[in-house]
């Protein structure tokens, strides 16, 4: 399935309510005193974290949120009403920036959730203006205006596994083949520009759109692919065995290399710490012969790597057990 992962909402907290110039009327005496009551508070806006990744696309028709108003004051030093407070539920994983103030939430559990706007104070009716040198104030205060703002929305994938590589390295496939997800897979760069997830026994597997050198600085799709690997717990770096063609033709040690570079230079190089499992994609287009070499030139390298085809059964399933393994 493939996600919606960046969205901005237009979110407003209620208004106060005013405060009002009200009289109490008694039996005999026609103004017997102030009894203005204050304005209700506007309700707040707040975020909560909820087990859904879907959820954002449901969002793209309905990009205005907006918490109740207070109501006016009462006689008889009645409050109004406080607004109702707003929740917007959100996908776990999600950060959100509030476009005025910078403020930055992250949703890493559900159920988490955080006030991201505050509801407008509640204006003051004349009674609270009564003292011994004003007995009979006219004053009130109209009620506060609740805070507005967009908020930028991205989700960052807190998934098991994440697939990662060059465009074209195979690793839709590979999803489709281990998890019996049902993503697009066409013979051309960037076919995939959401993430795709699937599940291997119970555990998420994404499939990350494709790197292009520069990512780390933003080219490309670049930081689509690397924030989605930012809580993956194991990366599998899809390397394609597919011959290049052409001068500019680059071997799969430089594939790997290429990818590798963008890790490490993404946000300090956090990311190139995490635990990786390199996988060679498209074994069946390559012969033992070739296969041997190639995997002789990652062991130079001091990396161990693992060939798949996702026409072999029995290599689909070694792998998949050894990502399990590796999750565990």
């Amino acid at each position: 399935m493939a996600l919606v992962d960046e969205l901005i909402l237009s979110a407003r907290a209620g208004n106060g309510g005013d405060g009002v110039v009200r009289w109490l009327h008694l039996k005999g005496q026609e103004y017997a005193g102030p009894s203005g009551g204050n304005g209700g508070n506007g309700g707040s806006v707040y975020i909560r974290g909820v087990r859904d990744l879907n959820l954002l696309a449901r969002y793209r028709g309905e990009k205005k949120f907006e918490a109740q108003n207070g109501d006016a004051g009462g006689n008889r030093n009645k409050d109004g009403r406080g607004g109702e407070d707003l929740t917007i539920d959100l996908p776990v994983g999600s950060v959100v920036r509030n476009s005025v103030t910078g403020e930055v939430y992250e949703l890493t559990a559900e159920d988490e959730t955080y006030m991201v706007l505050k509801g407008g104070r509640g204006g003051a009716g004349n009674a609270v203006f009564k003292s011994s040198v004003n007995r009979s104030p006219t004053e009130s205060t109209k009620g506060v205006m609740g805070e507005s703002a967009d908020l930028y929305i991205e989700l960052r994938l807190i998934a098991d596994a994440g697939l990662i590589g060059l465009p074209n390295a195979g690793k839709t496939s590979l999803l489709n083949a281990l998890t019996g997800a049902d993503a697009k897979v066409g013979a051309y760069a960037f076919t995939t520009l959401d993430p795709n997830l699937g599940a291997l026994y119970g555990y998420v597997l994404a499939d990350i759109p494709g790197l292009i050198e520069g990512a780390s600085e933003g080219k490309g799709l670049g930081f689509k692919f690397l924030r989605h690997i930012a809580r993956t717990k194991l990366l599998v770096h899809c390397v394609s065995l597919e011959p290049d063609q052409g001068e500019d033709a680059d071997s799969p040690v430089e594939r790997y290399r290429k990818v590798r570079a963008e890790i490490e230079q993404f946000e300090g190089g956090v990311l190139a710490k995490k635990p990786e499992m390199v996988v060679l994609t498209k074994s069946d287009t390559r012969d033992t012969k070739e296969i041997k070499e190639i995997l002789d030139l990652f062991t130079k390298e001091r990396v161990t790597a693992t060939t798949v085809s996702i026409l072999d059964e029995g290599s689909l399933k070694a792998l998949g057990d050894t990502i399990i393994a590796a999750l565990r």
